[in-house]
């Protein structure tokens, strides 16, 4: 069993990565037709060139040189602009009687009126060729043009005995050309993979094919000739995909040559057509049909005859059932469009009054909103508040203390000298303002701090109602200086001046000359104390 399993492994795993690459070929493919246009500008750029050189040469053999390159362009590209630079050099070498370039330009035509189906006419030109005047160099050609010719006839020859004669003649022709060929040169190969392919010797003909490809790229007319012939290797032993796979390959290396004379593309659509891909099959076969008529080719033509209607029309039958099927499916979705639309007048029928409902509720929620702010914000001032009391309250207590304190140290004091009979040292404690002076300071000290606590931004509000160059900057952070202390007491909506003097033990005058002066610095004189107030 294992040997069994290993073997369809191995057949399921190769089948996977030729359909892969199938897939990106066929991708490929498609977008070298829809870029075809650029390769064909391309080659339409090298012919003007071509024939503005051509224009510019009053000299027989130039001319005939160039109108030789342009027929090279239009080869396998245009028939008739081919056929027509090919009568201009047949025109010129009789003008100038040079029998050597009559030859060669006959010989090309022969060529051409075979590659394009024309093969009666191709065996007038040739034979209007006195052999006996050919130069060795020309032989070959001589030969070969003979052999397609004759071996065009034999295929598209109706009648038996004509098909004999012409067999026979290509069979002549073939023959001396082969023996005249160098050995594994380009056209022996050829033959050799020919003759193999028709003997059914179909590996020894993949190796010549093989042999034949190295060091060939896509974009040749070579490639897609060499590709095309190995795609009918693998049609002879029955391999579709890598025949398609070769036939792609062969299709591609065509458009990227500008070849318009091509077989591949049309044999591929047929291919795909009995595979039951109509859609690329017509695309395909229409490329070709496109292809088959700019080049005028008689044989193409034929071929796309036969093969064309038949794709066409299974192509129609499926876009009308295609159409029918989306008729039904029109119909249907009508019916579920109606459907629809009442299901849509129901809800936004539904929606309309859970909205009216939301509405009421989100009215609802903004009152209570506003409610619980405005509950909010009275939790926190009666908070703050509450902290002011208690801050308050404790500093008022402990000063409190500290004063019964100072009595009972200071009474004790007087006690003793009392006792001790020094009237006079207690005379002079009388007299001292020291003691006054150190509460008046202890007294600021203790109302800063808790100034402060309370509006520790004070400072910096109080400079922003002031000019920038008026700015109060106490010595220390946590101390405020007179003109703050006055403001600190209108914050705390005492603004009498003599209330003021009272509590700092400054006279009214000096109150109101503080008052004058900060008021000056300020931004706004007429509403500076009740920006105090409100900040």
């Amino acid at each position: 069993m294992r040997p069994s399993i290993l073997i369809l492994s191995f057949v399921l795993f190769q089948g996977n990565v030729l359909s892969n690459n199938l897939d990106s070929l066929m991708i490929e493919l498609e977008s070298e037709m829809s870029n075809h246009k650029t390769y064909d500008v391309q080659k339409e750029s090298r012919i003007a060139e071509l024939l503005a050189k051509s224009n510019n040469t009053t000299l027989p053999i130039e001319r005939y040189e160039i109108y030789d390159a342009i027929y090279q362009e239009y080869e396998f590209y245009k028939f008739e602009s081919a056929l027509k630079y090919l009568e201009k050099n047949i025109q010129i070498a009789e003008s100038i009687q040079n029998n050597l370039l009559l030859s060669q330009a006959k010989l090309k035509m022969g060529l051409l009126l075979v590659a394009s189906g024309r093969f009666k006419e191709s065996v007038d030109v040739i034979n209007d060729i006195d052999r006996s005047s050919l130069p060795e160099s020309l032989i070959n050609n001589y030969f070969r043009t003979h052999k397609e010719a004759y071996s065009g006839l034999t295929y598209n020859t109706a009648v038996e005995k004509s098909r004999s004669d012409y067999s026979k003649l290509y069979e002549v022709y073939n023959d001396s050309l082969f023996a005249r060929l160098k050995p594994n040169s380009k056209e022996v190969l050829q033959l050799k993979e020919r003759q193999y392919r028709e003997n059914l010797e179909i590996k020894k003909a993949i190796e010549i094919n093989t042999q034949r490809l190295k060091n060939l790229n896509p974009g040749s007319r070579e490639f897609s000739l060499i590709t095309f012939e190995r795609s009918l290797l693998y049609e002879s032993k029955g391999e579709k995909e890598k025949q398609k796979e070769f036939l792609i390959l062969s299709a591609i290396s065509d458009i990227k040559a500008s070849v318009k004379d091509n077989a591949s593309m049309g044999i591929l659509a047929m291919i795909l057509f009995a595979e039951g891909d109509l859609d690329r099959a017509h695309r395909y076969i229409n490329f070709s049909y496109n292809d088959t008529k700019f080049y005028s080719s008689q044989l193409r033509f034929v071929y796309i005859a036969n093969s064309m209607p038949l794709i066409t029309q299974a192509y129609e039958q499926k876009n009308a059932k295609q159409k029918s099927k989306l008729q039904s499916s029109l119909l249907f979705i009508t019916f579920l469009v109606g459907v629809l639309l009442f299901a849509i007048y129901l809800i936004l029928k539904q929606i309309k009054s859970v909205s009216e409902a939301r509405n009421k509720l989100k009215t609802t929620n903004i009152k209570l909103n506003k409610s619980n702010q405005d509950l909010q914000k009275l939790y926190l001032e009666l908070t703050e508040v509450d902290k002011i009391k208690v801050h308050y309250i404790g500093s008022f207590l402990n000063l409190y203390s500290e004063y019964i304190d100072k009595l009972d140290v200071y009474r004790k004091l007087v006690r003793k000298y009392l006792k001790t009979n020094q009237t006079p040292a207690l005379l002079k404690l009388s007299e001292s303002k020291k003691i006054i002076d150190t509460e008046l300071e202890v007294f600021n000290k203790n109302f800063d701090r808790s100034f402060l606590h309370i509006y520790p931004n004070f400072v910096s509000q109080i400079n922003k109602l002031l000019r920038p160059e008026k700015q109060i900057e106490p010595i220390n952070k946590d101390t405020l200086n007179t003109e703050l202390r006055i403001l600190a007491l209108i914050k705390l909506g005492i603004s009498n001046s003599s209330s003021i003097a009272k509590i700092l033990r400054y006279s009214v005058n000096t109150i109101y000359n503080y008052r004058a002066a900060i008021k000056k610095a300020s931004k706004d004189k007429e509403n500076f104390e009740k920006a105090i107030k409100q900040d």
